[in-house]
């Protein structure tokens, strides 16, 4: 008789960073993770249930390799030289590049399919599509669209990610960096002072991977008093794990941050009038 048998998908899954856990218990598949990144907030049930084996960029290997993994997923050409020690110690390992919101859709339909709830991650990602649609419709009937600069970190100042700018624009702003986001390195999208005060942006919107947003740090930038966002005290900070984390949270929670920030009171309204 054969030994051989048909996958059940991998049992012991190693997340690196916070969105596949998201992703797994989301799904009813958190039974299969047995490690976390430390900076995992969400569900915040987690951090309670899981031990944390790793940072961003680097990671405990000896806690990793004693919970005998069958898949290590992670996410970023950030993280290839974890990703390298741990297919060098004979790890399975998968990381995730997504830049984009339909390639975070994606990476959620390959984890579904991962682990046998591919039906499931199709309705989640349909969810998350009327979702996004209602809030382009939503905000597409505002009588204009205020100019947006998000900060993803401040010494050398860069702008916003690929999805952060596409969340901006459902959200009913112009990222004033829109072309920048696309850039697939962090240093692609590096702005300059001369840069962001000829964009003039109306709303600040910054979130600092791992670090308070100081809004009065920002203000003091030298011949940014100018700027119409700063003149207006508008500068907002949004929390990392819902804008920077490309999973579940920056397609809900994330979006909605964002309405808030760039409408203020008019988002309010529009949430209270909202079923549900």
């Amino acid at each position: 008789m054969s030994s051989l048998q048909i996958p059940r998908g991998p049992r012991r899954i190693v997340c690196l960073t916070e969105e596949p856990t998201e992703i797994l218990y989301l799904l009813g598949e958190e039974e299969r993770i047995v490690g976390i990144s430390a900076y995992t907030k969400r569900p915040p049930r987690a951090m309670e249930e899981k031990p944390a084996v790793s940072a961003f960029v680097k990671g405990n290997l000896k806690k990793i390799k004693a919970l005998q993994p069958d898949l290590v997923l992670g996410f970023s050409d950030i993280q290839s030289k974890l990703a390298e020690t741990l297919i060098a110690e004979g790890l399975p390992v998968l990381i995730f590049n997504q830049r984009s919101l339909q390639e975070i859709l994606g990476v959620i339909l390959d984890i579904g399919s991962l682990v046998g709830r591919r039906r499931e991650a199709r309705d989640y990602i349909q969810n998350a599509i009327d979702h996004l649609e209602q809030a382009r419709e939503r905000n597409a009937r505002r009588p204009r669209r205020p100019r947006v600069y998000f900060e993803e970190w401040d010494e050398p100042m860069i702008c916003g990610i690929r999805w952060v700018s596409e969340l901006i624009d459902i959200a009913g702003g112009e990222d004033v960096f829109a072309a920048k986001a696309r850039g697939k390195s962090a240093r692609e999208r590096f702005v300059s002072l001369p840069e962001l005060q000829a964009a003039a942006p109306e709303v600040v919107l910054a979130s600092w991977c791992g670090k308070p947003f100081d809004a009065g740090a920002f203000a003091r930038r030298d011949g940014l008093q100018g700027l119409p966002a700063v003149q207006a005290s508008r500068l907002h900070e949004i929390p990392s794990e819902i804008i920077l984390q490309p999973g579940p949270a920056c397609l809900f929670d994330g979006l909605t941050a964002l309405e808030r920030a760039i409408h203020g009171k008019e988002a309010l309204q529009d949430a209270g009038s909202r079923p549900g």
